[in-house]
């Protein structure tokens, strides 16, 4: 089974008279900001494999999925402690091996900052984004920064707005 957060967020709305309520951006939103491109690998495919398509793509995870299944995640850190450190072969051992097959999702209603507490609460830099049993999308440390920034220089316009108003 998949783990997914329980809790969602509503959007808050900037009421012009008090701005001390600012919009919460949702996942989706991030995965509508960044484009919705999910890179996947099968667990029978080499480590290998993976560092090539994450090189190419420029990425720093990759979803493990077994047909329409998801298996696990593939990231730069387990490359580094599972295979790196360990002195194993990345031609010859198969993702499934070294793989993080317990993988916290998120679903596409879920809050940045939500994201940023699971993230920090777990220590993992990648979220695979989960609707309807499906993997919709993937959202990294820097997708959700950048989102929580976004949302903070609006508040700060907000409250400069409101102030000099």
């Amino acid at each position: 089974m998949i783990p997914t957060s329980s809790l969602t967020t509503q959007p808050h709305i900037i009421d012009a008279i008090n701005p001390s309520e600012v919009l919460m951006a949702t996942v989706n939103q991030m995965l509508i900001n960044k484009g919705g491109a999910v890179y996947t690998i099968p667990p029978d495919a080499t480590v290998l494999d993976a560092l090539r398509l994450m090189a190419e793509k420029d990425i720093g995870a990759l979803i493990v999925m077994e047909g329409d299944q998801l298996s696990g995640i593939f990231s730069e850190r387990d490359y580094a402690r599972k295979i790196a450190l360990q002195g194993k072969s990345s031609r010859t051992t198969p993702i499934w091996s070294v793989m993080t097959d317990e993988v916290v999702c998120v679903s596409p209603d879920q809050s940045a900052d939500k994201c940023m507490a699971i993230m920090t609460d777990k220590h993992i830099r990648h979220l695979p984004v989960i609707e309807d049993g499906r993997v919709v999308g993937i959202i990294s440390i820097g997708d959700v920064v950048k989102s929580i920034m976004t949302e903070q220089q609006v508040f700060i316009r907000h409250l400069e707005d409101y102030i000099l108003s």
